[in-house]
């Protein structure tokens, strides 16, 4: 049988086997297979030449780290591989040395190594990382997704600049970039894309989020974000390309904000007197800082009610008993008593980082029993994001994804939901085949180790929403791939 090509996007024709039985007629029992033929095109879109831009989502970073099997199953590694059967060209990953992770500048380890599940949580594999980032790799890559980068670094000259600008360079992209001050940008464009993708933006709040909101990692300004934005989309489409943007995800809704309860600690009797009878004097002083501050006129005695009740610090016997928190936005009553620390008792409300799993319940001082970490210390504004921390980060994005969804309207861009996505996953599971994708921490299939990045499948997932989007917008019928191909753990001992 001889395959003609339709037209110039028309690449590769799909042979769909449906074998027919029964009889065809009462004198005949041939059960040959019928062929159906499907052609797989690219509609009014080019995947000759794909480039991908973004951050750790569009490197395929998972379980805390980059190694080669995570970008072998990236989102646009898997994209490139249906982009081939509608005309999709070589697609070329910066791949790194080994499946450990981590990496090495100088022989010294500066990135960490991968989690794995050992069976009873998330460890660190037990090897060094053989990834030296001062030997960079040669040629042009198509996954431009280069992990910690945000909106305007992508338009950053010496963004891989180690040697002149310590400070601003990413080593990931040292690795990669084809000079010391070359942008991200500048490098994706040099390969004349017919075709992108864009998923920015998202470390534009997680990296604030992540730091509990303390300050040491800011949310970019809109006015920021929106300038770089712009200037991504308007230099990725000015040959005429054509491409797929996504917004950015609720990051408070990942697993990295919702594994780690508010109320951790188990108590005995003893114990809980033990604390309560040191918080006494706190918790006298706050009622009388306040019934000074409505003497003065300060305060009404409604609000100082409300507040004294936020702040009173009270533990019981047995589970459940919240963390003690510093608190920046309480009413701030250190001048009225240095000793009046603004801390109060976590909430439901309130979101602790996954890493602080690992410090709870710790000694701030090993020589005494009695210095227990969010018992008798307070946690630290960075282990936890309060109501009004959230609030922020919900600002930012609401304000980015206006800015993504705009662009793509006025560029003509297939434009993926994540976050609606994201949504769905945290609140009700989605489905992917025969799989339920929820967001749990290591059984839901969508999050990885690290509690922030998509598992394989979960990749694999939004790669099909993406070729979705592509199809829809571009008249393409790219086929979906299936969940079943994609893992959600990887084995601790990859070759």
């Amino acid at each position: 049988m001889i395959l003609r090509n339709l037209n110039m996007n028309i690449q590769y024709k799909w042979l769909l086997i449906l074998f027919v039985f029964g009889f065809v007629a009462c004198e005949s029992d041939d059960d040959s297979p019928v062929v159906e033929e499907v052609v797989i095109t690219s509609g009014t879109a080019d995947f000759s030449t794909y480039v991908a831009l973004g951050n750790s989502l569009t490197a395929g970073f998972t379980d805390g780290a980059l190694f080669i099997a995570a970008q072998e199953n990236s989102m646009p590694n898997i994209l490139a591989q249906q982009f081939a059967l509608a005309g999709g060209g070589t697609f070329t990953q910066p791949l790194m040395s080994d499946n450990v992770g981590g990496a090495l500048l100088g022989g010294t380890q500066i990135l960490s190594p991968r989690f794995f599940f050992n069976g009873a949580g998330p460890a660190v594999l037990p090897a060094t990382p053989t990834t030296e980032i001062s030997a960079g790799l040669s040629g042009t890559f198509n996954n431009m997704g280069i992990p910690g980068a945000k909106s305007f670094h992508l338009l950053a000259n010496g963004y891989g600049n180690i040697a002149g600008l310590p400070s601003l360079a990413n080593p990931y992209f040292v690795r990669m970039a084809s000079s010391p001050n070359a942008s991200v940008l500048e490098d994706a464009m040099a390969q004349n894309p017919t075709f992108f993708s864009l998923w920015i933006g998202n470390n534009d709040v997680l990296g604030y989020a992540l730091s509990g909101g303390d300050g040491s990692d800011p949310i970019t300004d809109t006015a920021t974000f929106d300038q770089a934005y712009g200037a991504l989309v308007a230099t990725l489409t000015s040959g005429g390309a054509k491409g797929v943007i996504a917004n950015i995800p609720d990051v408070t809704s990942i697993a990295n904000f919702t594994t780690v309860s508010h109320n951790p600690v188990p108590l005995d009797a003893a114990t809980a007197g033990a604390v309560n009878a040191a918080y006494a004097l706190y918790n006298g002083g706050i009622v009388q800082a306040f019934a000074g501050l409505v003497m003065a006129g300060a305060i009404s005695q409604e609000d100082a009610d409300a507040e004294i009740a936020r702040r009173t610090i009270s533990f019981t016997a047995g589970e459940g008993n919240a963390v003690v928190i510093l608190d920046e936005d309480l009413t701030d009553l250190t001048g009225l008593n240095p000793n009046l620390t603004n801390m109060r008792q976590a909430t439901a409300d309130d979101l602790l980082v996954l890493a602080s799993a690992s410090f709870i319940g710790t000694l701030a001082d090993p020589g005494n029993p009695l210095s227990v970490n969010g018992v008798a210390i307070p946690l630290a504004d960075r282990w936890v994001l309060t109501p009004e921390e959230q609030a922020e980060i919900a600002t930012a994005t609401t304000a980015f994804n206006a800015t993504i969804s705009a662009a793509a309207q006025q560029a003509g861009l297939a434009f993926v939901d994540a976050n609606a996505l994201l949504v769905e996953v945290a609140s009700t599971g989605i489905a992917f085949d025969e799989f339920l994708l929820q967001g749990d921490l290591v059984f839901g299939g969508a999050f990885s180790l690290d509690g922030v990045h998509p598992t394989a499948r979960g990749y694999a997932f939004i790669a099909n929403k993406t070729m979705e989007a592509i199809n829809a917008t571009y008249g393409s019928n790219l086929p979906m791939v299936k969940a079943e191909d994609y893992p959600t753990f990887y084995s601790p001992m990859l070759p």
